[in-house]
Parts: C-alpha cells; sequence; structure tokens
C-alpha cells in the first residue's frame, strides 16, 4: 500500500483536531482509501504546551520551512490562519510540489487567485473544504455534487458567533452587549470580536462561494457588509412580531452577467428553510436551475468538524496522488473571466424592514408613504408599535414590496429632511 505524507504548519484548535483524526483514523481510513497517510510533523512556535492529544515528540519541530522540504511529505496542512506567514508557506508548498489543504477563508477571499494559479503552475492540488462551513461539505457540493447546475443563488448563515447571539437575543429578549459578554466566556467569541460581529468573516466566506459559483473573484473591498454591532432588541422583537427572524445572511446570486455579493442582517420568514437554523450552527442554501434548493446544515467551526473537513481533504489528495494526477481545483474557472462583474450595491432589489421614530403630529406617516412613493417604494405592511408618551416620537415599522436599494435610501434621505420623524431610520433586508 502506498504511503502518503503529511505536514501541519500551526498546532493551534484546528491544527491539533486535524493530528488527532488522522492519528486515530489512520486504519480505518487506509481501508477506505486504499493509500496509507502517516502524520511526518507538526511544525508550531510552540511545541511545549499540552493539546489534549498524545503524539510523538519527534515529530514536532518549530521550524516550518523544514516541513515544507521534507521530501517524506507530500501534503503539507496550514491551520495557521491569516494573510501573513501563512500566506508564504502555502506559496512556498506549491512552488516546492507540494499539495496543499488549507481552511484559510480570509487568505483565499484576499489571495485566491494568485494561489490557485500557482497550484496550476505546479501541477499539484489545493484543497480548502474547511473555509466554509467548518464541518458541513458546501465546499464539495459547489465544485462536485452541483456541477451540472447553473446556480442561481446561495443564501448562509456561515458564522455561528452571530448566529448564537442573535438567536439568545431574540429567545430571551437580551441586548446584544449582553450575549456578546456571554459568547466571549462560552468561547464562541473572539476577546476582539470584530471579524465576526461585523460581518467580515461572512464575507471572506461569501467572496469564496461567489468564486466557486460563478468563476468570478469579488474584491473584498467592493462587498457591501453590514454586520450586527448595531442592532437594536427591539428591532429583533418587532421582527418576531411579523413572523420573522433576524439572521446574518451571506447572498450570492447571478443577475444576467452581474453577481451580487454581499453580507447583511436579513430578515427570514417562518416558511424559510433558513429560519430555524439556531444557536451556534452554520447553513447553506443553494439554488440550481436543475436540483432547486438544496440545504446543508451543521457545526460551522470548531476543533472537530473543521477537522473532520480537512481530514476529508487529506484524503482526496491522497488518493489522487496515489493514482498519479492532480486535479487542479481552482478557485475560479477561465469560463468566467471578463464576462461577470460584480452588482453594485445600489442596483440591488429587496424587500426591506424600516422602523421610523415618527414624530406625534398630524400627516406625518402620510409623508413618509408618499415620499416612498415618489422613489418607487411601496408598503406591504405597516404597524405602530406602542402608543406615543406626551409629544415622544412612536415607533412604526413598515415593509416593503421589493424595491431597488438605491430607490429606498433617496427615499430615506428625504424622509429625514422632512421633519416627520424623530431619529435616523433603522433599515434591515428581507429574504
Amino acid at each position: 500500500m502506498k504511503q502518503i505524507g503529511v505536514g501541519i504548519l500551526g498546532f493551534g484548535t484546528v491544527g491539533a483536531g486535524v493530528a488527532d483524526g488522522l492519528l486515530r483514523h489512520r486504519e480505518v481510513m487506509s481501508h477506505r482509501l486504499g493509500v496509507d497517510i502517516v502524520l511526518k510533523k507538526i511544525a508550531d512556535l510552540d511545541i511545549t504546551t499540552p493539546r489534549g492529544i498524545t503524539v510523538d515528540t519527534s515529530i514536532l519541530t518549530t521550524d516550518a520551512q523544514s516541513t515544507i522540504a521534507d521530501e517524506q511529505i507530500d501534503i503539507i496542512v496550514e491551520t495557521i490562519g491569516g494573510t501573513g506567514i501563512a500566506k508564504k508557506f502555502v506559496l512556498d508548498a506549491l512552488n516546492a510540489k507540494k499539495c496543499v489543504v488549507t481552511a484559510n477563508k480570509k487568505l483565499l477571499a484576499e489571495f485566491g487567485q494568485e494561489i490557485f494559479d500557482t497550484a496550476q503552475k505546479n501541477g499539484v492540488d489545493i484543497y480548502f473544504g474547511a473555509s466554509v462551513g467548518g464541518g458541513i461539505p458546501i465546499i464539495r457540493v459547489l465544485r462536485e455534487g452541483l456541477a451540472g447546475n447553473n446556480i442561481e443563488s446561495i443564501h448562509g448563515i456561515l458564522n455561528g458567533t452571530c448566529n448564537y447571539i442573535l438567536t439568545r437575543m431574540e429567545n430571551e429578549g437580551l441586548a446584544f452587549d449582553e450575549v456578546l459578554k456571554d459568547a466571549q466566556k462560552l468561547g464562541y467569541a473572539e476577546a476582539n470580536p470584530s471579524l465576526d460581529i461585523d460581518g467580515f468573516d461572512t464575507a471572506h466566506k461569501a467572496c469564496i462561494l461567489a468564486a466557486l459559483a460563478y468563476g468570478f473573484q469579488p474584491k473584498l473591498a467592493d462587498v457591501q457588509v453590514e454586520g450586527i454591532r448595531n442592532l437594536a432588541g427591539e428591532d429583533v422583537k418587532y421582527a418576531a412580531h411579523f413572523g420573522y427572524r433576524i439572521k446574518l445572511l451571506a447572498c450570492v446570486a447571478k443577475c444576467g452577467d452581474e453577481v451580487e455579493v454581499g453580507v447583511h442582517p436579513t430578515l427570514v420568514p417562518q416558511t424559510h428553510m433558513l429560519y430555524n437554523v439556531n444557536d451556534a450552527f452554520n447553513a447553506a442554501m443553494v439554488k440550481g436551475d436543475m436540483s432547486d434548493y438544496t440545504m446543508y446544515y451543521g457545526r460551522g467551526a470548531g476543533r472537530e468538524p473543521t477537522a473532520s473537513t480537512v481530514v476529508g481533504d487529506i484524503g482526496d489528495i491522497a488518493r489522487n496522488i496515489a493514482s498519479g494526477q492532480a486535479r487542479y481545483i481552482r478557485a475560479v474557472p477561465q469560463y468566467s473571466e471578463g464576462k461577470i462583474k460584480l452588482r453594485p450595491a445600489g442596483e440591488i432589489s429587496s424587500r426591506f424592514y424600516v422602523r421610523f421614530l415618527v414624530e406625534d403630529k398630524a400627516g406625518a406617516f402620510g409623508t413618509i408613504a408618499s415620499i416612498l412613493g415618489q422613489h418607487s417604494v411601496s408598503i406591504s405592511a405597516a404597524s405602530q408599535q406602542s402608543g406615543s408618551i406626551g409629544n415622544q416620537p412612536v415607533p412604526v415599522v413598515v415593509l416593503t414590496h421589493e424595491a431597488k436599494t438605491s430607490d429606498l435610501e433617496k427615499a430615506l434621505s428625504e424622509i429625514e429632511q422632512s421633519g416627520v420623524i424623530g431619529a435616523k431610520p433603522v433599515k434591515l433586508r428581507m429574504i
């Protein structure tokens, strides 16, 4: 049986999980794959802190370059994260004609084209199944299972931290800041949670999905990204009043020769499959022209779910090596080059939830409705959420029919100048 050597760069949470999986499941993988996958080296600056697994200390090293250069190693697994030294090591490994497995969504979202071109130039594989959705096989689905479909849209809950916060805000009526502190204590959120709660972790994943679905690599700086940091508890409550839950959604969709890519807090109705995705779970719903809607659900982060997908990628590459061929897994297929562009945010149409603080004066809401209508924004439902106290503004929630984002923004700007509302309106998308 052919032996395939593996080297892991980074011995943190995911790296330790990958090592544990390779060691514990070596025998069963050899039976299933017909190759013997052997963990040869683990490189990390810290090789003394306990990781909760037992490894032969002879395979531990602080020298990543020696791991990349080792002739007994066929596959390099990058679990360092970020776009600094991780990028250098990945490119070095590819140029050394080593196959690479990574879960690094930031690296792929920002430098995917360079990395995949380097893999193809050197005739080696790069797999990245755990970069989106952790243990959910959404990358494999788009790359293989739905390869015969034109993908019409992808909607995903792709950040467990945000989904946990939103679930507790709704179920327990808690404020965002209070739930965030609990999430940090439980390890769901980092000490600096900005990447998660401001939507950029989800945006990295959305860019990867767009690349796979449409052969188009959007620039992260051009993608509209809204997080949940400023989401108010009353909007969670009012959304529930109308039969919706608020989820942080990645939206990727084809519109002619343009691709819509964005991340927004979004109202999801009870009838939608994503409505019941709660706590720290992730899900992605894909609409193909042949498959129609399919949904993929599970744990989107954590040591074991993420390591499970990484180990699966290692197994696929090992089989490729044993058969004598690489598969050139590119994030951006050639077919779309020069044909597709990112749709401007203002041109994207959606239904919207808008909360106004309306002044207690005759004709105030009539003015709001009139201005919305003048900008081609029609109202599908409206509700006054409480009676006014004295002369204080009263919250009024409006749900719109589908409207162009730029039209709604023009209307809201005019309403702010009209003197009939007491604060800047709150605008959320609806699915």
